[in-house]
């Protein structure tokens, strides 16, 4: 893996023009609450995320054009259908479950990638917990020097730092401070305490967590959200609500969302 910024620039000019990469189409709106970015979808909802009954692997195989690097046990790819240019999958070569814990590999995979890139990662444990596809994926949202990682991010930092929550769905989120230079074994430790924390359960004693949650990275601090369910009002909620962003679709209750604010989208689909 070499110049990742570069080679994942030329990957994305050659994917557009191959038709491997579609990206979809949104507009920023007016929403209830400027702690949030609200993105209404006006590119039609790809059909992987719209039909019902067993959906077919896209990484096995993955598509070629979309590879950005190759790592000893991962894979980056740019995302098919990003909103945000430069979106990156780290995805297993090899099947792993995306409802298990992340694995030492992973972090250490993480590592080498943020190490080349700066960005803001997510990852969502299960379908409860937004996920698309059951085979493991981290995802990146690439970030210049000193750009913000997410609209949210004052929110867990005051967390990280010992804050009360000040929000109720911040009930089921955690967040710890940690130096941008962590080892992927301190990442992967904090990762840990905070499944304790939540009650999601250990890696050393249970086989998989005992309940969905979202993952949230940046170079100041970690988070985790414990989850109750996926959508609720017609919007559907992955790590980037909690993040503090917010796609509506056709489905969604806008007239809803207006009178009660995204905070309390956030506690219905969070415990």
């Amino acid at each position: 893996m070499h110049d990742l910024p570069n080679r994942s620039l030329a990957v994305q000019r050659s994917a557009l023009q191959s038709g491997a990469l579609i990206p979809l189409k949104t507009d920023v709106i007016s929403g209830p609450d400027e702690r949030f970015q609200l993105r209404r979808l006006i590119s039609a909802t790809p059909k992987h995320l719209t039909k019902a009954g067993p959906k077919p692997n896209p990484f096995r195989p993955w598509d070629p054009r979309l590879e950005v690097a190759c790592l000893p046990q991962h894979v980056v790819l740019l995302n098919k259908y990003p909103v945000q240019a430069g979106h990156l999958l780290l995805i297993t070569k090899q099947w792993q479950a995306q409802a298990d814990w992340l694995q030492a590999s992973d972090w250490q995979a993480l590592s080498a990638v943020w190490a080349q890139q700066l960005g803001f990662w997510f990852f969502n444990s299960s379908a409860a917990a937004g996920a698309s596809q059951p085979h493991r994926h981290l995802q990146l949202l690439p970030r210049v020097s000193g750009q913000p990682p997410c609209p949210l991010a004052a929110d867990f930092e005051a967390l990280a730092h010992g804050g009360s929550p000040r929000w109720p769905w911040q009930q089921a989120a955690a967040a710890r401070q940690f130096n941008s230079a962590s080892s992927a074994e301190d990442l992967q430790a904090c990762y840990q305490e905070l499944a304790v924390a939540l009650g999601l359960g250990a890696a050393t004693s249970d086989e998989r967590p005992k309940h969905p949650y979202n993952l949230l990275l940046c170079n100041k601090w970690m988070a985790m959200v414990r989850r109750q369910k996926e959508s609720h009002a017609g919007f559907s909620v992955n790590a980037l609500g909690f993040a503090g962003y917010m796609l509506a679709t056709e489905a969604s209750d806008m007239a809803w969302l207006a009178s009660s604010g995204g905070d309390a989208l956030l506690d219905q689909v969070s415990c």
